[in-house]
């Protein structure tokens, strides 16, 4: 029975676990089926460009196909080799994504806050729910800490990179004498658990502690203990919600958020073990890495990992992402096409 049929089967439709599987089959199975109907179109038009080279009528304008399709080659060649990939089992899923402030005290925490703004930017522009887990905010609109879900398909494959250290470099609004400083911000990005994870935590791991939450200033302060702090004892990870004024919304997403981090915790270790070949597969590099420079004074935004500089940064940080991401996602492929080729 074909992918396609499995998805009408009302077996397949009452098991959400298989239904998942089998969209993820199916998605792969059509991205091949794309990839290759263009190559081998691509094949069969330059053959029949060929045989128009002997009409002297067509010859010019069959040669200028032939070269087009032919400088085309390689790019179909590279798609068509990249589905053939085995798909992240996790890159349609949901993002849990967690920015703080490092170095640079209160800019420092500015900047936090304007890579949520950006971040937020984007998920807006292409439909996607953010929904904050956590904040600890500053009295100038910057945060020392948030946690935040990005709800929408492809949410955790589309910012996965985006991992790491960020650094910035421009005149603080808390400069009098108009000098420039370096600040920096640290990104981290797991994807959101769900039930074929199949993650077993017993409740005698997890250590529950409830606070009132407050904001900066004393704004949205609640004078009950609605704000949930939960801490996974073997790992020693920690969540937090305080977002929802019910304390039972708040354990519920704060749960969540926790079982992301020992999702996320779980497979870096499963990783590790396999070495730096299965890391690199990955694309996500280390979070303490210095990943990318903003300068503000030259509009120049550097990513280091892939050597790419954008002079665009004032449209980058509202939100005009896709260059920069579509960028980091080519070249994970080609990283992953390449070591599958050595492999062989």
């Amino acid at each position: 029975m074909s992918v396609e049929a499995d998805l009408g089967d009302p077996n397949v439709l009452s098991d959400a676990k298989r239904y998942r599987a089998t969209l993820r089959d199916h998605a792969f199975l059509k991205k091949l089926e794309s990839a290759f109907a263009a190559y081998e179109k691509a094949l069969s038009d330059i053959e029949g460009n060929k045989a128009l080279l002997e009409d002297p009528d067509f010859k010019a304008e069959a040669e200028a196909e032939i070269a087009s399709l032919t400088d085309r080659l390689p790019e179909l060649e590279r798609r068509l080799l990249g589905a053939l990939l085995p798909p992240d089992p996790f890159e349609g899923r949901n993002a849990v994504m967690e920015i703080r402030a490092g170095t640079g005290g209160e800019e420092a925490a500015l900047f936090a806050g304007d890579l949520f703004r950006m971040y937020s930017r984007y998920c807006e522009a292409h439909g996607w729910k953010v929904s904050v887990m956590h904040a600890n905010a500053t009295s100038l609109d910057g945060y020392k800490e948030i946690v935040f879900t990005v709800m929408g398909e492809g949410a955790y494959g589309r910012f996965r990179f985006e991992s790491g250290g960020h650094r910035v470099q421009r005149v603080p609004e808390t400069e009098a004498q108009g000098r420039i400083h370096t600040s920096a911000a640290t990104v981290v990005v797991f994807p959101e658990a769900d039930e074929e994870d199949e993650l077993d935590i017993p409740e005698k791991d997890i250590r529950i502690d409830l606070f009132c939450a407050g904001g900066a200033g004393g704004q949205h302060v609640n004078k009950t203990e609605s704000a949930v702090r939960m801490t996974h004892l073997p790992t020693g990870l920690v969540a937090v919600c305080q977002d929802e004024r019910s304390q039972q919304r708040n354990r519920e997403k704060c749960f969540a958020t926790l079982k992301a981090r020992i999702l996320d915790f779980k497979r870096r270790e499963e990783e590790a073990k396999l070495g730096a070949d299965r890391l690199s597969l990955r694309g996500s590099g280390d979070r303490s890495e210095r990943i990318r420079t903003y300068n503000f004074p030259q509009n120049r935004m550097t990513d280091h990992r892939i050597d790419l500089t954008l002079y665009s940064l004032d449209r980058i940080i509202e939100g005009d992402m896709d260059a920069l991401l579509d960028a980091l996602a080519a070249n994970d492929l080609d990283q992953r096409i390449k070591l599958a080729l050595e492999r062989k």
